[in-house]
């Protein structure tokens, strides 16, 4: 039975980053780092896949942000809501 060992986001970036140059071999890079070569491509693709996001615009990120903030917002409005509604009814209270 295989042991999993937990690796830093740092030594990741570093391990995929040697893989992406492509100077050294998969096999090599594995026997340096100790990591299995089908994870290390795992890595590689993981950055790759990301990449292109770094460069998008500040103000997309931004507006994402700022509609899932809302959302989260709109749903607490909502939640305080029905138990305002629940509390006026067990009190008796009238709209």
């Amino acid at each position: 039975m295989g042991q999993y060992r937990r690796h830093s986001a740092e030594f990741k970036a570093k391990v995929a980053l040697e893989a992406i140059k492509g100077q050294r071999t998969m096999n090599e890079i594995a026997g340096e780092y100790g990591v299995h070569p089908g994870q290390i491509a795992q890595w590689r693709r993981q950055v790759l896949d990301e990449l292109p996001g770094l460069f998008s615009s500040k103000r997309s990120r931004e507006a994402r942000t700022e509609e899932e903030l809302k959302a989260s917002l709109y749903q607490q409005i909502g939640q305080l809501k029905v138990e305002l509604d629940w509390l006026k009814k067990k009190a008796g209270v009238a709209d």
